[in-house]
């Protein structure tokens, strides 16, 4: 069942679309201010974020470039105002969309639906290439056989596919492959770890098809899943 983390300080407001939301089947997790909303994120992630701008103790525009610098999760901006600075700047950040206050909530219901199917992994089963990642059994699949992963080539894995087409920071990938242990981990070991994938995947550093490196920051998925 998806996950929709709703940050909005509004009380009445949060309460009414986690009901709405609630009704279609979807996990509710809400947040009143950035500094509770940080903290969800990292406990717990979400599918998609519903994303008030002003907030009581900072801007919603910072924690949506939070989240880019470590995820693809889909943000759907909430505005108090139709400003098109604020709109812009959102949309410029990576948001996927933005609605308006007042709305309806049948609205609200119908935008998260489109979102959530434009960026849902069919059947949870990737594809590309020749290969088939299963992110239930976090096992790549290649002509009726398997391709051994280890636990951390597993994990990087799905954060890149998760994320593609966005670059992730080096620091975002080691806390989604070593999430809690980063400090204890060399940062060598997010290289090594990127050298074995690739080579399991056939993929040539060299020139690349499917794990782009982005000198200076970290890494890419580049490739189109199906």
């Amino acid at each position: 069942m998806p996950a929709i983390l709703i940050v909005e300080d509004d009380v009445s407001l949060n309460r009414g679309i986690a009901l709405s939301l609630g009704g279609e089947g979807l996990e509710i997790r809400q947040a009143y201010t950035l500094g509770e909303a940080e903290k969800l994120w990292r406990e717990q992630g979400a599918d998609l974020v519903l994303l008030d701008i002003q907030l009581p103790d900072g801007s919603g525009l910072e924690f949506c470039r939070q989240l880019r610098e470590g995820s693809g999760v889909p943000v759907i901006f909430l505005t108090a105002n139709d400003w098109e600075g604020d709109i812009v700047a959102g949309l410029e950040l990576g948001g996927d969309d933005y609605i308006t206050k007042p709305f309806s909530l049948m609205v609200l219901r119908a935008r998260v639906r489109a979102v959530l199917r434009r960026t849902a992994v069919p059947e949870e089963r990737a594809r590309f290439g020749d290969m088939v990642f299963d992110f239930g059994r976090m096992e790549i699949e290649r002509d009726g056989g398997r391709i051994p992963l280890s636990r951390t080539e597993q994990r990087l894995l799905k954060t890149l596919l998760r994320s593609r087409g966005r670059v992730l920071t080096r620091a975002a990938l080691m806390e989604s492959v070593w999430s809690g242990e980063t400090e204890y981990v060399d940062e060598n070991a997010l290289s090594v770890t990127v050298k074995r994938l690739r080579a399991k995947l056939g993929d040539d550093p060299a020139s690349p098809r499917w794990i782009r490196t982005v000198y200076g920051v970290g890494y890419v998925w580049t490739e189109e899943v199906r």
